[in-house]
C-alpha cells in the first residue's frame, strides 16, 4: 500500500505538471499561432490530452491521479477515498497547481509572479463548467477497464471545444490559473463562479451514475482508474 505523504506528493506533482502542460502549451501556442485563436486552442489541446493521459498512467497506482478537488471530493463521498486523506490531496492539489503555473512562466522566461486579467463569466460559461465536469465525473466512473485514463483524456479534450468555457473542469486548474496572464488564464474575479459551477457539475454527475447503476457502490478504492473498474495494482 502506498502511504499518505508518497500520496500526497504524487498528486501535488501530478497537478503541478498538469498546469504546466495547460499553460506552457497556451503559451507556446499563442506565440506560434500568429493570433489565429483556433490553430492555438488546438495546440492547446492536443497537449493537454496528451499530457493528461501520461499523468493518469503514470500517477494512477501511486494516488489516484485526481489531480482534480472535485473529483476527490467525489471519491470520499463514495467511500473510496478516506475522509481523512480529502484534506490533504486538496491542499497538495492547490499547492500544486500554482507551481506548475510557476513553472510554465520560469520555462517561457515570463514574470513568475502574475495575475490573470481574462475574465470568463456569464451564465453559457457558468452552464459550460458544470457540464463539463459532470460529464468527467460520469467518464470516471463509468470508463470500461483498462479504458480510464484515454477516456478522461479524450473527453477533456473534446469538452474543449463543446463547452464555451473551454473545460477547466476543476477547481484546482481554476486556481492556478488565475496566477497565469495568459492564453490559459482566468481572472480572479471570473473564478468563484468557475469553482461552483464545478462543484455543481460533480454532484449532478455522481447523481447520475447512482441512477445509472445502483447498487453498485464500491468502497475502499481511492484510485480513478479503479473506480472505473480497472484492477490497478498500488505498490
Amino acid at each position: 500500500m502506498v502511504d499518505l505523504r508518497r500520496k500526497v506528493l504524487a498528486e501535488l506533482v501530478g497537478t503541478a505538471l498538469l498546469l504546466a502542460v495547460v499553460i506552457g502549451s497556451g503559451i507556446m501556442a499563442e506565440r506560434l499561432a500568429g493570433g489565429n485563436v483556433a490553430i492555438a486552442l488546438l495546440a492547446n489541446t492536443l497537449a493537454t490530452v496528451g499530457g493528461l493521459y501520461v499523468l493518469i498512467e503514470v500517477f494512477g497506482p501511486l494516488s489516484g491521479a485526481h489531480f482534480n478537488p472535485a473529483v476527490s471530493a467525489a471519491m470520499a463521498i463514495r467511500g473510496e477515498l478516506p475522509a481523512s486523506e480529502l484534506v490533504p490531496y486538496v491542499a497538495a492539489q492547490l499547492i500544486g497547481a500554482i507551481l506548475g503555473a510557476w513553472l510554465a512562466h520560469a520555462m517561457f522566461d515570463l514574470p513568475i509572479l502574475q495575475l490573470s486579467t481574462r475574465m470568463r463569466a456569464g451564465t453559457g460559461q457558468w452552464i459550460a463548467e458544470a457540464v463539463a465536469t459532470a460529464g468527467l465525473l460520469l467518464v470516471i466512473l463509468r470508463a470500461p477497464a483498462g479504458r480510464a485514463s484515454s477516456m478522461v483524456a479524450g473527453y477533456i479534450g473534446a469538452a474543449y471545444w463543446f463547452t464555451a468555457s473551454t473545460s477547466f473542469a476543476n477547481p484546482a486548474a481554476v486556481f492556478g490559473r488565475m496566477f497565469s496572464n495568459s492564453f490559459a488564464g482566468i481572472a480572479p474575479a471570473s473564478s468563484p463562479g468557475f469553482v461552483l459551477a464545478e462543484l455543481v457539475g460533480a454532484a449532478i454527475g455522481l447523481t447520475l451514475h447512482a441512477v445509472f447503476a445502483p447498487g453498485r457502490h464500491r468502497k475502499g478504492h481511492p484510485n480513478v482508474l479503479e473506480a472505473s473498474g480497472e484492477q490497478t495494482k498500488i505498490h
